[in-house]
């Protein structure tokens, strides 16, 4: 059994440096491209990346069980027995699906593509780190959207729930979605070829970052030392804007969540790029 996976594993990788290489131009012609050439290339590259890692990873049982499960579960043990009306429970559970299902993607994808050398091959296509990280990104991210999915129609068929504001629903969850998944990405900078040994410490952070967000207290009926604190949870910021989105109640203005959310994703993004550069330097 071992060795029919080690087999399927070796597939993936040539199957992956195929995709990618056909991407990346030839060397004698990098010099020669201009900036904005440059910069299509790395997305095609990125691109590459996020298809390949869809198909090889997304119904592996690490990404099912911490990325599908675990928000669902963590939602339901906190909330039976709270009387939450169905749009408040449709918000609350689309931003922890967001927060857990995004942040998973580079915990389980990165360790895994580690151990079977994929990560290197990558790099030497060549390929930069920034644009593997990219690539790793939009990975969570595609995830996240499509799980979301399924707690959204629930509510709107299931449930009757009313979506006020449409548009400002989809910008959230895509803006909540890129942030949570580069900041799985920056869990991943941890030197670890196996996801377990990424998973369990990313855990101790984000509970944290969970508990003090105002899914389960709403910022509202905080104290103000509480709700200080709850400011340096991005995941606060997701949810003021989904709780805008669906209930037209927020504590804080649209655009000040959203610049939230983007100056957390350039921060992790900043910090992932930095760890995982050492990363590199020590043989991972």
């Amino acid at each position: 059994m071992k060795r029919v996976q080690a087999v399927k594993e070796v597939g993936d990788v040539n199957e992956v440096g195929a995709m990618v290489e056909n991407q990346v131009p030839p060397l004698a012609r990098v010099e020669d491209e201009g900036p904005l050439e440059r910069v299509w290339a790395e997305m095609g590259q990125a691109w590459a990346i996020a298809v390949k890692d869809v198909r090889v990873y997304y119904l592996t049982p690490p990404m099912v069980m911490f990325g599908l499960l675990m928000p669902f579960f963590m939602f339901f043990s906190f909330s039976v027995g709270r009387s939450l009306g169905p749009e408040t429970s449709v918000a609350r559970l689309l931003a922890l699906t967001t927060f857990f299902t995004a942040s998973s993607a580079g915990p389980v994808i990165i360790p895994m593509e580690r151990r079977v050398r994929t990560f290197d091959r990558l790099l030497v296509a060549p390929v930069s780190l920034a644009t593997v990280l990219l690539g790793e990104s939009l990975v969570g991210t595609f995830f996240a959207l499509v799980v979301t999915m399924l707690p959204l129609l629930a509510g709107i068929v299931v449930f009757h729930t009313t979506i006020l504001d449409p548009l400002l629903l989809a910008i959230a969850l895509v803006a909540g979605s890129l942030s949570f998944s580069v900041l799985g990405i920056l869990f991943a900078s941890w030197p670890a070829e196996s996801p377990g040994a990424i998973m369990m410490p990313s855990t101790l952070v984000r509970w944290p970052l969970l508990f003090v967000s105002g899914i389960f207290i709403p910022l509202s009926e905080m104290a103000p030392w509480s709700r200080a604190v709850s400011y340096l949870s991005p995941l606060t910021y997701s949810q003021d804007l989904l709780n805008q989105a669906v209930l037209g109640a927020g504590v804080q203005s649209p655009a000040l969540d959203l610049l939230a959310l983007l100056a957390s994703l350039i921060v992790f993004l900043v910090l992932a790029l930095k760890l995982h550069g050492v990363s590199r330097r020590r043989g991972y």
